[in-house]
């Protein structure tokens, strides 16, 4: 089973190969790095696992977000639709959509370029899901209580720091 030295390792590895001199663990094992002004990469060591959990907050929902946008992302995580084998949660109190990834320790440290890679890729997907989120919540969408249409100018919120 890996440890936490391993992870350490791990990220020793992605400091040299990626000049992120940031992707250091606290004491908890969790790593914080902000990419591109976009978005926060976090990692968590799961030591009970020997994983290391990946997640990226794509949106912050308004409260009166269309059905639309859930069915889709549970669609995203029931069927792995467009998902690359992660899944999302939303966090009740902010509403914001968290894209979340589980990376075999022991195969990551085997292939350091491949888990930069992935993480890369993890971004990419968390774009193309701010792109769909947006979209759902700009389209108009018909209020069954009242029988009007509603307007959708809100355009989700991504991290800043």
């Amino acid at each position: 089973m890996p440890t936490r030295e391993d992870y350490d390792n791990l990220l020793t590895e992605v400091r040299k190969q990626t000049g992120i001199g940031a992707m250091t663990a606290d004491e908890s094992g969790l790593v914080t790095v902000r990419v591109d002004d976009k978005y926060n990469v976090n990692l968590q060591f799961v030591e009970a696992t020997g994983r290391v959990l990946c997640f990226v907050e794509v949106a912050v929902l308004p409260k009166d977000a269309s059905k639309e946008v859930y069915r889709d992302l549970l669609a995203g995580g029931l069927f792995g639709k467009d998902t690359a084998g992660g899944y999302f949660t939303l966090e009740a109190e902010s509403e914001s959509v968290v894209y979340n990834y589980f990376f075999d320790l022991e195969a990551a440290a085997k292939d350091v370029e491949d888990f930069v890679a992935t993480l890369e890729k993890i971004l990419q997907l968390c774009d193309v899901w701010c792109e769909r989120i947006d979209a759902k919540l700009s389209e108009p969408t018909v209020h069954s209580e009242v029988g009007h249409l509603l307007g959708g100018g809100f355009q989700g919120n991504r991290i800043m720091a």
